[in-house]
């Protein structure tokens, strides 16, 4: 079935993400993008010159979910691990100006802050460089981080967990998350990492994109049927609520535990850069749940949300005023 919406509803929703507070965990990362033109080729190699006009850092990985949480008017508190250096102090400082706590944060003196640095020239990117440790973080960083869920179980409304492999999301982390949140009232997201699979199982929702969904299910999607047989054998082996399954310029489709399959198609009317495209995916949508709307209004939030930041350029986020004027302006079906 396609998703229809009230945007009376919708809208008294996204007017409660003020009182919803969310936990983020995952890895934490620098997003530097350098911006220029390109006016010749390289004499050294056939490789474009850029000449760098500006430079600009914005928050990656679970940061943008925090971000994005924020910027819809929500409350985050952002658990992971820095490094003992410059962009690791940045960081920090970025999160404060945002007024988002930083005492989940964990600083490792032997690790590098993750760095993500796009180079863009013209609209388009040119390159990437990542630096990056993926090996697992120390016991005692994984300690400290479930120490801090802990603290705050009780005054949240749900966890997301922010798998970008670079060593926070493991096996204890996942099982201590999952102990804290059973028996209680607090959705457990995972925005996951393919070969991360089997620490996902019990979770409420997991929101992997389609060739993310390829890879865990082991079913190549190219109709309909295999889209249905992937999402379901997702589910089953994950035992999981939901499975939110992104498609890119198909829009995304929600698989519920109670056989309920919901097609979103997509709002996006032109598509620049899908940088932390999924990071605003999993945050709306677990902003929309906590705010108590049902599942698949919270898809066409988290569809909507989608489709304004692939229409910028560099990783962005969604002001809860700017989802409401694209909200009431009719992008998709209604009731």
């Amino acid at each position: 079935m396609s998703a229809t919406y009230d945007s009376k509803v919708l809208s008294e929703g996204i007017d409660k993400f003020s009182s919803c507070r969310i936990l983020v965990v995952g890895d934490v990362i620098m997003d530097e993008f350098l911006w220029g033109r390109v006016e010749r080729i390289s004499p050294e190699a056939p490789v474009p010159v850029v000449q760098v006009e500006k430079e600009s850092l914005v928050l990656g990985g679970a940061g943008n979910v925090v971000n994005n949480i924020i910027s819809l008017g929500g409350q985050a508190l952002l658990c992971g691990v820095t490094g003992s250096d410059a962009m690791g102090r940045e960081l920090v400082h970025m999160l404060q100006k945002m007024n988002s706590p930083t005492h989940g944060l964990v600083v490792e003196n032997r690790r590098p802050t993750t760095i993500k640095t796009r180079v863009v020239a013209h609209s388009q990117q040119v390159v990437r460089v990542d630096r990056e440790e993926r090996e697992p973080v120390t016991a005692a960083s994984i300690e400290r981080i479930i120490t801090t869920v802990e603290e705050q179980i009780d005054s949240i409304d749900a966890i997301v967990v922010s798998d970008y492999g670079k060593g926070v999301v493991v096996q204890g982390l996942m099982e201590n998350i999952r102990l804290l949140t059973g028996g209680r009232q607090i959705t457990l997201t995972v925005d996951p990492k393919v070969q991360n699979v089997a620490l996902y199982k019990g979770v409420t929702l997991i929101t992997p994109n389609h060739q993310e969904a390829e890879l865990m299910s082991g079913i190549v999607i190219n109709d309909e049927e295999s889209l249905r047989r992937a999402g379901t054998r997702l589910l089953d082996e994950l035992g999981c609520q939901m499975v939110l399954l992104t498609q890119g310029d198909r829009g995304m489709t929600l698989f519920e535990g109670n056989g309920r399959t919901t097609q979103i198609p997509t709002v996006a009317r032109k598509v620049f850069d899908v940088s932390g495209a999924g990071d605003t995916v999993t945050g709306t949508f677990t902003l929309a749940l906590a705010a108590g709307l049902t599942p698949r209004q919270a898809a066409v939030l988290a569809n909507l949300a989608a489709g304004i930041v692939v229409g910028e350029i560099g990783t962005a986020t969604v002001a809860a005023s700017r989802l409401k004027e694209v909200l009431l302006s009719g992008r998709a079906g209604r009731d």
